[in-house]
């Protein structure tokens, strides 16, 4: 099974409601149409537009994010989910990634997932090798953000590869979700108690993220997470002894 991140673009005025409602629903359908394994739709709808967190730097901006599973990355199903995206944006790319779930999210209801989800789409900065930066992000890193903010979902997707030509560079995707007072509340989104252990906080997760290079060339986007369907959720495997 290979997880695919498809990244949609979208002026703030194009990305309007009826757009994201149509992409959590009309197009979520046609991918599981596809037979694909699961879907998980994130978009900037009106529910996260108070939202204080927010950096961009691709232009038109990163307006939701389509996650979809399937049996090969090579395979028909993710050429055409690639083809689907591609007709419901101003720009989609796609990237085959491997994931890793520090803090996974209870999805057995398909419903919008409580609180929203904060997206990063992160670059590797040229002084740090490949693998120096990603021992220090999923090894050292991620008990710092742990640690430091009211996060109760947490996913890392480091990317493999682009799956749609003229992709943009990303190098890895996080997905976390945090409480709903938290899009528009400093202290809640660094679960903080007061002024002080909020700053201690802020202190700690800056230097972390500078250390890997997420204090710039950065894309973030605050989302209302949908999960339409989720991998392995009806399988079952049988052993067969030879």
């Amino acid at each position: 099974m290979e997880k695919m991140v498809f990244v949609l673009r979208r002026s703030d005025a194009e990305a309007t409601e009826s757009w994201c409602e149509s992409l959590r629903t009309t197009v979520a359908a046609q991918l599981v149409d596809l037979g694909v394994a699961g879907v998980t739709v994130y978009v900037r709808d009106a529910a996260v537009q108070a939202a204080l967190m927010r950096m961009v730097t691709l232009d038109p901006p990163i307006a939701a994010a389509v996650t979809v599973w399937v049996e090969q990355s090579y395979g028909p199903e993710a050429t055409a989910a690639a083809e689907i995206l591609a007709e419901f944006a101003t720009a989609a790319h796609g990237y085959l990634v491997t994931e890793s779930v520090p803090m996974r999210l209870d999805d057995s209801v398909p419903t919008r997932t409580e609180g929203f989800g904060n997206l990063a789409f992160l670059r590797k900065p040229a002084e740090l090798t490949r693998a120096e930066w990603l021992s220090d992000w999923q090894g050292r890193h991620t008990a710092v953000a742990i640690e430091t903010q009211s996060t109760f979902g947490y996913s890392q997707n480091v990317v493999v590869r682009a799956i749609t030509p003229d992709a943009p560079a990303i190098d890895a995707i996080v997905e976390e979700q945090f409480p709903a007072a938290a899009l528009t509340d400093p202290l809640v989104w660094y679960g903080a108690r007061d002024a002080a252990e909020f700053q201690d906080r802020v202190r700690r997760m800056l230097d972390s993220v500078t250390r890997i290079g997420a204090d710039r060339d950065l894309d973030t986007v605050s989302a209302s997470r949908y999960p339409v369907l989720q991998p392995f959720s009806t399988r079952t495997y049988q052993r067969t002894d030879a």
